[in-house]
């Protein structure tokens, strides 16, 4: 008898994630799963726990309890750098660059001490890769600190990838970006997607989070209130209550349109 084809297991694993600042629960028994090759987008108010548990999966903090899996081994616990090796990075809220060096060189620095450790012409080529498809290939002399915010936020994409990922992390890469901005944004996601990165996003721009992700989680006061598809999500009534704020939420228009 030929055995059942097994589902793929995900690629990422949260199990009761919770983290404590002394008296405070930041995050309260977070559970979920992350398939290979999907958009993940995590939502909620300011103060709903979406950094703290970025931190945690990327080794800036050590949880207070729980797990977290990456391709079926746990890797709560590590430091960052070690997590960085294993595969999984993310950008910040408030961009890092190193300000009085080239873009070219930010990037470099990825490619040569990310997963991947390159060096000479194989380093050179990534960073010129990585230049090509953030759209930075014509800055990549600009010393950084002459970036624009868009600029900016698409070094910080460019310094994660360079760095080899299988998942990506993007904290507000949206943040200060113009309409315009935010289409090419979305459109780098995808791209980031099609080339074989699982990204996870934390994203305020509701509308570019409905349209680029494959399911979404939703946190408020540090636990999970709902998980789903974009539509299942934005009709959630208690997304609405503690979210986007009433039924005639346009969101809400579009998912039942």
């Amino acid at each position: 008898m030929v055995p059942e084809a097994m589902a793929p297991s995900p690629i990422l694993s949260v199990r009761n994630l919770s983290k404590r600042f002394e008296g405070l629960l930041a995050l309260g028994g977070v559970s979920f799963d992350v398939e290979e090759g999907q958009i993940f987008g995590v939502i909620g108010p300011n103060g709903a726990g979406k950094t703290t548990l970025f931190s945690c999966i990327v080794g800036s903090l050590v949880p207070t309890s729980g797990e977290i899996l990456f391709r079926r081994r746990r890797i709560d616990g590590l430091p960052n750098h070690a997590v960085v090796r294993k595969g999984i990075v993310r950008t910040h809220q408030i961009v890092r660059p190193f300000r009085d060096m080239t873009v070219e060189q930010n990037v470099s620095v990825g490619a040569l001490f990310g997963r991947g450790k390159r060096r000479g012409n194989e380093a050179v080529r990534r960073t010129i890769g990585i230049l090509e498809t953030t759209g930075l290939s014509h800055r990549a002399q600009a010393i950084a600190g002459t970036l624009t915010i868009g600029e900016l936020k698409r070094l910080e994409i460019a310094r994660a990838l360079a760095t080899e990922p299988e998942v990506i992390c993007l904290d507000e890469v949206m943040g200060g970006l113009n309409p315009s901005e935010i289409l090419a944004a979305m459109s780098l996601i995808r791209t980031i997607r099609d080339a074989g990165v699982t990204v996870l996003m934390i994203e305020h721009h509701i509308h570019a989070v409905v349209g680029v992700s494959d399911r979404i989680l939703v946190l408020n006061f540090g636990e999970k209130i709902a998980e789903g598809t974009p539509q299942e999500v934005v009709a959630d009534p208690e997304v609405v209550t503690a979210y986007l704020g009433d039924d005639s939420h346009p969101l809400l228009e579009e998912a039942g349109s």
